[in-house]
C-alpha cells in the first residue's frame, strides 16, 4: 500500500528538486534548510527509496528521485491551475474555444480585445491543442473554431469565412531574388511545404490551376524544407527563406501591413470554410452568444476584404 506523505514534505520535494539545493528550497517556502533535509529524509524513509546524491557543494536527483518530482510538479500545478480556474469562474463567465493556431494568432487574437471592451465580463479562454471532440464529451470546451463543417446530431455549425488560397513571400526575399514573371517562375524559387496536413492549401492544386504542367512543378515539390503547420511555414518566410502556399485569415493583416506580399492573382476558394462548431446544449448560453455574434460580425467585414482583394 502507497503512504502518502504531507503536503509540506511533497513541497519541499519540488522546491528542491528545481533549485538542487536545500538552502534555496528553504528560501522558496520560507523554513529553515535543515527543515527541508529532514523533510526529504522523512520522505526517503517512507517510500524507502534515495532521492537525492548529496554531494559537498550541490546536490543531484537519482532517477527515482527525478520521476516522483516530476509527479508532484504535475500535482501542482494542476492543483494551481483549477483553483484558479475555479476562483475566475465565480467573477466571470468562462467560454473556453478550440480552435486552428494559425486562425487564433494571426486573426482572432490581434480583433480579440474588441469583444472585451463589449463584455468585460466574459473571459475567453483559447486552446490549440484539445482534442475538440473529447473536449465537448468532457465539458473542457464550449466551442470550436475549425475548417469544414462538422454539424451533426449533437452539435451546431455556423459558416464565418471562406478563405482563397495563395503564394505569399516576404518583401525583401522578392527584392534579392527578383520578383517571378509567371506561375511556372514559382519552381525556381525555394517552396516552403507542409507535411503530414492534408488539410493545408497544396502547392500541386495551386500550380495546375495556374496552368503550370506537373513536368514543370513536380521536381520542385520533391524537394526543400517542409513544415507541420502553417505558423512555421509562414515563419519561414518572414524570415526570407522562401515562398509559402497560405490561406487568407492567417496572413491577411501581414498583406494589409505589407510585412508579405501576395504572388499572383490565381482566384482559388480554399476548399473548407471557417465554421464555429458549438454542442447542441451549450447553443444557448448567453455568454456563447455573445461571441457567436461578436464572431459573425468581424467575420463579414474579413469575408468583405477577403473577396474584394479577389475582384482587384
Amino acid at each position: 500500500m502507497v503512504h502518502f506523505p504531507p503536503i509540506s514534505q511533497l513541497r519541499a520535494l519540488d522546491a528542491a528538486a528545481r533549485h538542487l539545493s536545500f538552502t534555496k528550497a528553504a528560501d522558496e517556502l520560507n523554513v529553515s534548510q535543515s527543515a527541508v533535509s529532514h523533510q526529504i529524509k522523512h520522505l526517503e524513509d517512507l517510500w524507502g527509496l534515495k532521492l537525492f546524491i548529496r554531494l559537498t557543494r550541490k546536490l543531484e536527483l537519482t532517477p527515482e528521485g527525478r520521476a516522483l518530482a516530476t509527479v508532484a510538479r504535475t500535482f501542482f500545478n494542476s492543483l494551481t491551475a483549477t483553483l484558479e480556474e475555479l476562483k475566475a469562474e465565480q467573477n466571470h463567465q468562462i467560454l473556453r474555444i478550440q480552435m486552428l493556431p494559425s486562425v487564433a494568432v494571426k486573426w482572432l487574437v490581434p480583433r480579440l480585445q474588441g469583444f472585451r471592451d463589449i463584455h468585460p465580463d466574459i473571459d475567453v479562454w483559447i486552446s490549440t491543442r484539445e482534442d475538440e471532440n473529447i473536449g465537448f464529451r468532457s465539458g473542457r470546451l464550449d466551442a470550436a473554431i475549425h475548417l469544414g463543417d462538422a454539424a451533426g446530431d449533437d452539435l451546431m455549425a455556423w459558416p464565418l469565412m471562406q478563405e482563397y488560397e495563395f503564394p505569399v513571400a516576404r518583401p525583401r526575399f522578392l527584392e534579392e531574388r527578383g520578383m517571378p514573371q509567371t506561375p511556372a517562375d514559382l519552381c525556381k524559387y525555394p517552396l516552403l511545404l507542409r507535411s503530414g496536413d492534408i488539410g493545408a492549401p497544396q502547392w500541386q492544386d495551386w500550380f495546375e490551376d495556374a496552368g503550370v504542367p506537373e513536368a514543370t512543378y513536380g521536381p520542385a515539390l520533391r524537394a526543400g524544407m517542409r513544415f507541420p503547420d502553417s505558423n512555421m511555414a509562414l515563419q519561414a518566410a518572414f524570415e526570407g527563406q522562401g515562398i509559402t502556399l497560405t490561406r487568407s485569415a492567417p496572413v491577411w493583416d501581414d498583406l494589409v501591413s505589407g510585412r508579405l506580399v501576395r504572388l499572383f492573382k490565381i482566384h482559388r476558394p480554399f476548399k473548407s470554410k471557417i465554421c464555429l462548431v458549438c454542442p447542441k446544449q451549450r447553443a444557448g448560453q448567453p455568454a456563447f452568444i455573445a461571441f457567436r455574434e461578436w464572431l459573425q460580425d468581424i467575420s463579414k467585414i474579413s469575408q468583405a476584404a477577403f473577396d474584394a482583394a479577389e475582384l482587384q
